[in-house]
Parts: structure tokens; sequence; C-alpha cells
């Protein structure tokens, strides 16, 4: 079955201040990315997620404020996740170092992006292309599946 994008209802996120403040007691800091800080993002995204990703990060951080968080332990990028990447009220992509998974970050990640956009007026995002992932948004911020949503807006890439 090909991966189905998810429907999250923005107004019913949980708060983020819990999971930043327990990241914060591991040295753990979330921060959304300015301009100078764009060739370390995309350096961390190409080497551990590949060119696909690092393209939709570079239209994220083309957006002023920027639509691309970072996760930073000892001033290196541990992680990262993007929004209206792909496309209008689209979240992800998200990638976790794997040296770094298992302790909040891609949580902190998903919670700093969801609540931007609620607070950009969006009262549902749409994560695209969910794949594997889906039990943890599911979990996470309650999303649920978009019946028939593939290939929805994947359908236009020059591959297919």
């Amino acid at each position: 079955m090909p991966a189905q994008d998810l429907l999250v209802k923005l107004w019913t996120l949980p708060e983020k201040e819990p999971v930043l403040s327990g990241l914060a007691q591991k040295g753990i800091s979330i921060k959304r990315v300015i301009a100078p800080d764009k060739g370390r993002v995309m350096g961390f995204v190409q080497k551990h997620f590949g060119d696909g990703w690092m393209h939709e990060c570079e239209a994220a951080l083309a957006s002023v404020p920027s639509t691309c968080y970072v996760a930073v332990q000892e001033k290196q990028v541990i992680g990262f996740a993007c929004f209206e990447a792909t496309g209008k009220d689209y979240f992800g992509p998200i990638g976790v170092d794997p040296a770094c998974r298992a302790h909040g970050v891609g949580t902190g990640l998903l919670l700093c992006c969801l609540h931007s956009m609620w607070e950009m007026g969006y009262a549902y995002a749409i994560i695209g292309w969910a794949g594997d992932a889906a039990p943890f948004y599911e979990k996470t911020v309650g999303a649920i599946s978009i019946p028939d949503s593939h290939p929805a807006i994947y359908q236009n890439l020059i591959r297919k």
C-alpha cells in the first residue's frame, strides 16, 4: 500500500514547552533557522538524508522567517524539520541524526513546526507521505490518515 498523507487538527496540539524543557535538560535546543546557518543545515540534511530532503529544506529556508527548525546540541545540528517546503500547509520533511533518536528530538521539532503553522492561521496541517513514521504522528499529535491521498502533491515529481 502506498504511503498516505496524514491530517492533524492544530487546535488540539500538545503543549511544546514541556518537551522543549526536557530537551534543554539534555543540552538540546530547538531553533528556527536563519540565513547565516543555511550552509550548516543544508550540509547536515544532505549528509544524513540525501538530496531530495536537502532541496525541500532549501525551499523552507528561502522563506523569511524560514519554515525550518533545527535541534542543536553542543553547537552541532542533530535534527531538522520543515513546513511549507513542498506545498502550502504541508509539514515535512523531518529527520534526526540516527545517534540522537529516541530522546524526544523529533517530537520537539514536530511540535515547534506545527505550533508555528497554528500561529500562521492554519486549522489543519497535512503531513505528506508519512510512510513508516505514521504511528509516530498518530501517537504524538493525533494525526489521521487521509484516504486516497497518494500521490497527491507528489504526482508532479519529474521522476513520476
